[in-house]
């Protein structure tokens, strides 16, 4: 069981899951659960670290905000063992959860599971707090934003559990997001290819480090709101998302699309005049990639004549919004030897992906989008597309209209609204 900073924000909250952990133990489960800082409190303590210095070393960083996991999770503990249930807190380093040595983004390698099991055989509730781990000279690491959510998966793979439940402020994995669409559709299953895209695209369900751990370890993730109340049903019960393999779900092809996401965190660029020789496109990608900047979309139009008789091309691509600043650096310092005339970039822009696995069996699912948005004058800067998802980039003010008619289009609307 794995619960997210907004379930454990306060005593009171704290409690009521203390009650939730009980009654799956009671059920005869072994539990274990991981949890968040309580809402807010890394921000607090990252902002700690910045006051106290700007060239903060990452190893004492670390030790900082992992200490909001480590309060939350003996927080848990004594309320646990407050209504009689046996309960010890593990930190990352009691374990151990080994990870590697890159500080403020950690990678987990192995978890030792030898004292957890025992624990858990002798009737014990462990307590486990996320984000972090221990390097293999003893130093302590965090796994980077939203990291809680790999650690829930990665202790489930370790001790071969029956399944990860996450519980969030979301009661599961939507065809798109209900607050756009109100008859937007809850999923019972989505595959872990879809969730990825999903996430990888903008729907803020689960972290897309946690969905490709759970793809490669084989665990099957619920998603389940820790908002229902003290009577609501067990968590096995209840109807969350399930995130499972291909085999699990019935009849893939039935279903065409599975879900439409938006993402607003895009900014576009266009490089203008690049010259149209081998090698000019990997001179625009390779500053970029040199500082650690993922490249999104990519469009090369179609070359022409620039001044003379050489031949040039615009090259035009997206990148995270909050990346712009250092993107047009990279590009300005590297300008020389990329040859382009005129760096144009833009952040009034919208990705819009519809996903789903029934693509691979389907024709026309691009043509479909492209028709839809086209009828309602909507017009594409730039197509994206993978075995199970089609990308397009809007203008922003654009985007729940394009959700809105694309969700109708492919089938998705419920029959009554939410």
């Amino acid at each position: 069981m794995k619960f997210g900073g907004t379930s454990m924000a306060g005593i009171e909250r704290i409690r009521s899951v203390a009650a939730r952990v009980k009654r799956e133990a009671a059920a005869g489960n072994q539990v274990a659960v991981v949890v968040s800082a309580m809402a807010g409190e890394t921000d607090r303590l990252v902002g700690f670290c910045r006051e106290a210095s700007p060239l903060y070393d990452p190893r004492e960083y670390d030790v900082v905000v992992a200490a909001g996991e480590q309060i939350t999770s003996g927080l848990l503990a004594i309320a646990l063992q407050a209504i009689g249930v046996p309960a010890r807190s593990w930190l990352g380093w009691q374990l151990p959860i080994n990870t590697d040595d890159a500080f403020a983004k950690a990678r987990i390698g192995t978890i030792d599971t030898a004292a957890l099991d025992a624990s858990l055989a002798a009737g014990e509730v462990a307590v486990i707090p996320g984000f972090q781990g221990v390097s293999a000279d003893g130093r302590i690491t965090t796994l980077g934003r939203g990291g809680s959510d790999t650690s829930a998966v990665a202790v489930a793979a370790a001790m071969k559990a029956d399944r990860c439940d996450i519980y969030t402020d979301v009661d599961g994995v939507y065809t798109t997001d209900p607050r756009i669409v109100p008859r937007a559709r809850k999923l019972a299953k989505v595959t872990y290819e879809e969730m990825l895209e999903l996430a990888s695209v903008g729907a803020k369900v689960l972290q897309t480090r946690s969905v490709g751990l759970a793809m490669k370890e084989k665990v099957r993730v619920q998603v389940l709101s820790s908002f229902t109340g003290d009577d609501a049903p067990m968590a096995d019960t209840l109807p969350g998302t399930m995130i499972v393999g291909e085999e699990e779900i019935e009849d893939v092809e039935r279903q065409l699309i599975t879900g439409i996401a938006h993402d607003k965190n895009e900014a576009k660029i266009t490089l203008t005049s690049v010259p149209d020789k081998p090698g000019s496109v990997a001179s625009i990608f390779e500053p970029l990639a040199a500082a650690n900047i993922n490249v999104d979309m990519i469009i090369q139009n179609i070359a022409h004549r620039s001044s003379g008789s050489t031949s040039a091309t615009d090259v035009t691509f997206t990148v995270p919004s909050a990346d712009l600043p250092r993107s047009i650096e990279a590009l300005n310092q590297a300008r020389e030897a990329i040859g382009f005339g005129e760096l144009i970039h833009d952040t009034r822009v919208a990705k819009i992906s519809v996903v789903g696995v029934g693509m691979r069996s389907h024709a026309g699912v691009a043509s479909t989008m492209f028709t839809t948005l086209g009828a309602r004058g909507i017009n594409i800067q730039a197509i994206s597309t993978s075995e199970i998802k089609v990308s397009v980039l809007i203008h922003e003010d654009e985007t729940e209209l394009a959700v809105r008619v694309l969700h109708t289009a492919y089938g998705l609307d419920a029959e009554e609204a939410a």
